[in-house]
């Protein structure tokens, strides 16, 4: 298991910081190699990561969630395992730090070998330089999600698997089953 952990001072008020944060599926816009957070539920996220040259998909779920103070995270599902928490702190009116600590488990001899180079480290680091100027550049708007969601709540389960499409509709004008062979084909 690698553990990193990265804090970044945002030029922000608190509440904007946090917000933004709260957004999961604006994550691609500033975190490398993330291409897509889908938020299932309050709780839980699907995501879709393409790193390296290497593609994963993976759920979250939310373990606690504290206004303005905290998110705490691990996977439930797929490729990918991790936890983590990211802290928010009000330093004065205008400023915020952000704190983030995470335990990942990587996987194969090329991550573990970045791990052990601490690329790991440098991504993180550099998805909260790419946050941070995202939010002082304005480009969050939106007060995000202000619930909260405690550990008790927690289950520990991946999403249960989304439902199979209905069959398409059957196509042609005439009844009954479609013609296993083409010549067998009613003749318009």
């Amino acid at each position: 298991m690698s553990t990193v952990h990265e804090t970044i001072k945002v030029a922000a008020p608190l509440r904007a910081v946090y917000g933004q944060w709260t957004r999961f599926e604006e994550f691609p816009r500033f975190m490398d190699g993330v291409e897509e957070v889908r938020q299932i539920d309050a709780r839980r996220c699907h995501w879709r990561t393409r790193v390296g040259g290497v593609s994963r998909e993976f759920d979250t779920e939310i373990v606690d969630q504290l206004p303005d103070e905290r998110i705490s995270w691990r996977t439930v599902g797929g490729d990918v395992h991790q936890k983590g928490v990211v802290t928010f702190q009000r330093l004065d009116d205008l400023h915020t730090q952000v704190s983030l600590a995470m335990d990942v488990e990587p996987q194969g001899i090329v991550e573990k070998a970045g791990a052990a180079l601490g690329m790991l480290e440098d991504r993180v680091r550099d998805d909260l330089e790419r946050f941070r100027r995202f939010v002082e550049d304005g480009s969050a708007a939106d007060p995000g999600w202000r619930g909260r969601l405690r550990p008790a709540d927690s289950t520990g389960e991946p999403p249960p698997a989304a439902a199979p499409p209905p069959p398409p509709e059957r196509p042609g004008p005439y009844p009954g089953p479609l013609p296993d062979d083409p010549s067998d084909a009613p003749r318009a």
